[in-house]
């Protein structure tokens, strides 16, 4: 029978009266508080404890929460809360319908038949008990949350009529195997931890927000595809050694695998599509044995907040990016730093590519493109084709060669540890890896051509690109693509080199190209179109003209041509004006080839940049003719000057002025050292000086420099003077600086071919055009 809301009210107050009175207190002890028991409550207590059952004294004196009931028609108590009373019959809650939530924690109760009389029911705990009959009352309608944990359950069973409930915990119980809850509709949170479960079932197309399977014997993860809406999820402490079965949950934002047997990083993968994963726990699991572990899942992982309980820094996945996945950028600069730190523990030289001044670097033509793309036939072509322009540059490679391909003439094959040998000792100036096999350019590759007094013509990748872009040199950059997918597949296909796997990379790589080339205008100086071989040579050899000026020759030479007949005029020797001037000229064609390629090969400098050159040189002029303070000018104070009268045996031929004039600039500097390239040298090969005893300079005295200042700057070729005055400064006496390397004074590389054995230029040639067919 319900009792009524009068006299609940009446029995509570009379509870509270009754507590609260001072005679309810110890008469003998004036100093006894309220929190103390009165004997009387002593004493029912010991009789409840003793009992186990529940008196209606004891549920008035715990009701609270006094509202509406579920009709709205009268007032009633919601709540009944009797925690560690040691009760075992609570038979009595049946009088009370109008009870919402229920709490009974740390008891001794065995039997909840009593909820069947509580069809309002929202709320129950009966954990830490003795119950061993699964949900063993009649289904309340509107029961939302569950808990059963800490009890003596063995088995589930059908929960269908039970369709509002939200919250189900059932951990610490006996429980083997997951069942019964297909139709629970509205659940979102189930926690089974610290059972039996050997593997994980009955959870098909659950609405399950949160799932807590802590604890039991589960080895593998299945069966949660279908938990679309699933966004915590603990399974720690059991036997699972991989983290697949997961990778569809992509509303997971929380993983517990803590106290596990995962020992794979690559594991990580089966999880790394998830976006909304913030926090992952797996402390306690044999993965983090590996090296680097932290960063090697940060970096599969880069959404995540929190790993192992501890907070993921930003400084943590910069270092995660740049270790597993550096950009191009990164990769280049450590390149850049290891060869030049090897360079300068080896012994210091002067190089034929370092002899041009910073603003006249060593000429080169890059040729770069996804794999197979026919830059290394293109670059053969054009070295066949120009050889008196350009020279192939020979890499070094780690793979083996293809069919066809020479050793010392497409690469220079090696091992992997030669390679490595060569990097420690300082031979290359930029190295790449790609598909497994390193490749590099050495430093002996460049100064090969260059000491033929030839440009340097290279292919690579990109990842070469973006490393040769860090040194001192100033390459132009044509970049050769393909356009149409299907041809470059076919074309690689039949050369039968390649794996599918191969294949695949190169044609992922063709948009990299194409992205870098959008992205940053100016990184590459062309782009020439590479689907037809043919037409694409047409193109660079087109785009080669433009560079060195070749057209406007050919155009210049059919002028001339043309107005020879009437415009040519002879001296008395029967001469022509033109051939005097090829016959002034100090330097012979092939330094004619070098300062057109210098001059037009070579990208274009900006405005600041020209400024700033200008400034430079303006500063070492000053510094050569004595206008700066006397403490700079000791810095060029090197030799002991002599008499000029040591010039007269180089300026005896009254024919030779003009050569004399460079032949004194260049013994201004005061060198007396023989440079390798022969570009400081006081001779040249026209000049018939023995090879084998060498040219040798002798110290002069810089006030002769004024003289001749004049002339030399009369037969510079346009363009390449760095000097902006067309009036000689008055010069006095003063030191030269060794190793000077303004272009007026000291023409570049061309000079120092090796054909120093013959003075005449028809042997150089013939040498340097064997020199180039090798």
């Amino acid at each position: 029978m319900p009792v009524s809301v009068q006299q609940e009210c009446e029995e509570v107050l009379t509870c509270q009266t009754e507590a609260n009175s001072p005679e309810s207190w110890d008469q003998d002890d004036g100093n006894t508080t309220l929190e103390e028991k009165s004997p009387q409550a002593e004493e029912e207590q010991k009789d409840m404890e003793k009992d186990g059952e529940l008196t209606e004294d004891e549920v008035s004196k715990h009701l609270s929460d006094l509202g509406r009931s579920a009709t709205g028609l009268q007032h009633v108590y919601l709540s009944l809360s009797l925690p560690r009373k040691s009760l075992k019959n609570v038979s009595i809650l049946s009088n009370y319908i109008h009870i919402q939530k229920l709490e009974l924690p740390n008891n001794k109760i065995k039997d909840l038949s009593c909820v069947s009389h509580m069809p309002y029911l929202i709320k129950l705990d009966a954990s830490h008990n003795d119950i061993s009959n699964f949900f063993g009352f009649q289904p309340p309608k509107n029961l939302k949350e569950v808990d059963f944990s800490h009890n003596h359950i063995s088995s589930m069973k059908d929960l269908s009529a039970y369709t509002s409930l939200r919250k189900l915990i059932l951990g610490y119980n006996f429980i083997s195997e997951v069942r019964g809850l297909e139709k629970c509709s509205s659940l979102t949170h189930l926690s089974m931890e610290h059972n039996k479960i050997l593997r994980i079932s009955g959870l098909k197309n659950l609405p399950l927000r949160q799932l807590c399977l802590k604890g039991n014997l589960i080895k593998k993860i299945e069966n949660l595809q279908t938990l679309r809406s699933l966004q915590i999820l603990d399974l720690s402490s059991n036997r699972i050694q991989s983290l697949s079965g997961l990778q569809d949950l992509h509303l997971l934002g929380n993983i517990n695998l803590e106290s596990n047997m995962i020992g794979e990083i690559k594991e990580c993968t089966h999880v790394q599509y998830l976006l909304l994963l913030r926090e992952l726990n797996l402390k306690r699991n044999p993965i983090q044995e590996q090296p680097d572990y932290r960063l090697a899942v940060i970096f599969i992982l880069n959404h995540l907040t929190v790993m192992d309980e501890r907070p993921v820094t930003v400084e943590e996945k910069v270092s995660a990016v740049n270790k597993y996945d550096p950009s191009l950028e990164l990769v280049a600069a450590r390149d850049h730093m290891n060869h030049v730190m090897y360079q300068h523990i080896q012994p210091q030289a002067i190089f034929d590519s370092t002899l041009p001044s910073l603003d006249t670097p060593y000429p080169m033509l890059v040729l770069t493109g996804p794999q197979a793309c026919g830059k290394r036939e293109l670059a053969h072509k054009l070295c066949h084709e120009y050889s008196d322009y350009f020279g192939y540059g020979t890499c070094h490679t780690t793979r083996g060669p293809y069919f066809g391909e020479e050793d010392g003439c497409d690469y220079h094959f090696v091992q992997n540890e030669e390679f490595q040998n060569m990097t420690h000792m300082g031979y290359f100036v930029q190295t790449m890896q790609y598909g497994g096999n390193w490749y590099g350019l050495s430093r002996e590759a460049i100064e090969s051509v260059a000491r033929e007094g030839l440009a340097c013509c290279v292919h690579m990748e990109l990842e070469g690109v973006f490393s040769l872009k860090t040194s001192y040199f100033e390459p132009r950059y044509i970049l050769l693509i393909p356009t149409k997918t299907e041809d470059y597949i076919s074309h690689m296909k039949a050369r039968s080199f390649y794996t599918d796997a191969q294949i695949e990379k190169a044609v992922s790589r063709i948009e990299l190209y194409a992205k870098i080339n959008r992205k940053r205008p100016g990184f590459f100086d062309s782009v020439i179109l590479c689907d037809d071989r043919k037409q694409a040579y047409s193109a660079l050899k087109q785009l080669i003209k433009e560079y060195l000026g070749l057209e406007e020759q050919e155009k210049e030479g059919e002028w001339n041509t043309r107005d020879t007949p009437q415009n040519t005029t002879a001296d008395e020797g029967g001469e022509s004006t033109a051939a005097k001037k090829i016959e002034a000229n100090p330097t012979d064609v092939y330094s004619q080839n070098y300062y057109k390629v210098q001059a037009r090969l070579l990208p274009q400098k900006t405005s600041a940049e020209l400024a700033s050159i200008h400034r430079r040189q303006q500063m070492v002029r000053e510094a050569l003719v004595g206008k700066i303070p006397r403490a700079y000018t000791q810095l060029f104070k090197r030799y002991v000057h002599t008499a000029p009268s040591l010039l007269t045996p180089h300026s005896q031929s009254g024919d030779r002025n003009v050569d004399s004039s460079s032949e004194e600039s260049c013994a201004s500097s005061g060198l007396s050292m023989n440079s390798s390239a022969g570009v400081l040298s006081v001779g040249s090969p026209a000049d018939g000086l023995d090879a084998g005893s060498g040219p040798k300079v002798e110290p002069l005295d810089v006030s002769l420099l004024g003289q001749n200042l004049e002339t030399l700057k009369d037969h510079m070729e346009p363009g390449l003077s760095p000097d902006s005055s067309r009036s000689a400064p008055e010069l006095v006496s003063s030191p030269g600086r060794p190793g000077s390397k303004a272009k007026p004074i000291l023409p570049p590389i061309p000079q120092g071919r090796k054909a120093t054995e013959s003075g005449s230029k028809q042997q150089l040639t013939g040498q340097a055009g064997q020199v180039d067919e090798g």
